[in-house]
């Protein structure tokens, strides 16, 4: 598979949020987002600079952050938010038709986008769902390794099961929901559990709150 392949599908991902993004008026790019404290463009910010950061920059910024993530997530933030929405969005446009992670854990970058895209879609009641087969491969990757976050650890001893595809793992307490609805639940978004069923989805919770 070629390099351009490989990506192919995360820079599918940042048009497609990009369409979205470009009809929000500033109120909207002012809104919160499901990303704690950051705002529907600073989320737009941060997902530039996941995608246009070669190894050595992301490492670079990492020393030089002192291995504080959210430190070098502050500072990358910064540098690739315009000075407007408009110029937020031109910035991340441009970044995106170009897109390619730091490392080739080509699932994990994917994970950034479909997570921070909802973060962004749902407080907005943007209905798009991020292509079935891509969440699927971010939800696999979550419940079998803890990369940014603990998504292995918030699955483990749990059964989860999608209602919408064939995404099923793990064994113990029940939890279900559409393969979107686990992943982002996975990724510590708790508002997804009221998405989610069965008697896992409780322990889920608790487990990310």
């Amino acid at each position: 598979m070629s390099r351009t392949d490989k990506w192919a599908p995360l820079r599918a991902e940042y048009a497609a949020l990009a369409g979205d993004l470009a009809a929000l008026d500033d109120a909207q790019w002012a809104k919160q987002s499901l990303c704690g404290e950051w705002t529907v463009e600073e989320v737009t910010a941060h997902l530039t600079a996941a995608c246009s950061l070669s190894l050595a920059r992301w490492l670079g910024s990492m020393i030089g952050a002192r291995f504080d993530a959210d430190e070098h997530n502050r500072r990358r933030l910064a540098e690739f938010r315009g000075t407007t929405p408009t110029a937020t969005l031109t910035r991340f446009r441009t970044a995106g038709a170009q897109a390619k992670g730091p490392s080739g854990h080509v699932d994990a970058w994917l994970g950034e986008v479909v997570v921070h895209g909802q973060d962004i879609r749902r407080p907005l009641g943007l209905g798009r769902t991020p292509d079935g087969a891509v969440v699927e491969r971010v939800a696999r990757f979550y419940a079998s390794r803890n990369f940014a976050v603990p998504t292995k650890t918030a699955a483990a001893g749990l059964r989860l099961k999608a209602t919408d595809g064939p995404f099923a793992v793990g064994d113990g307490p029940l939890a279900t929901g559409t393969t979107l609805a686990l992943t982002m639940a996975m990724a510590g978004r708790a508002t997804y559990c009221d998405d989610l069923t069965g008697p896992g989805a409780e322990i889920l919770r608790s487990r990310i709150t």
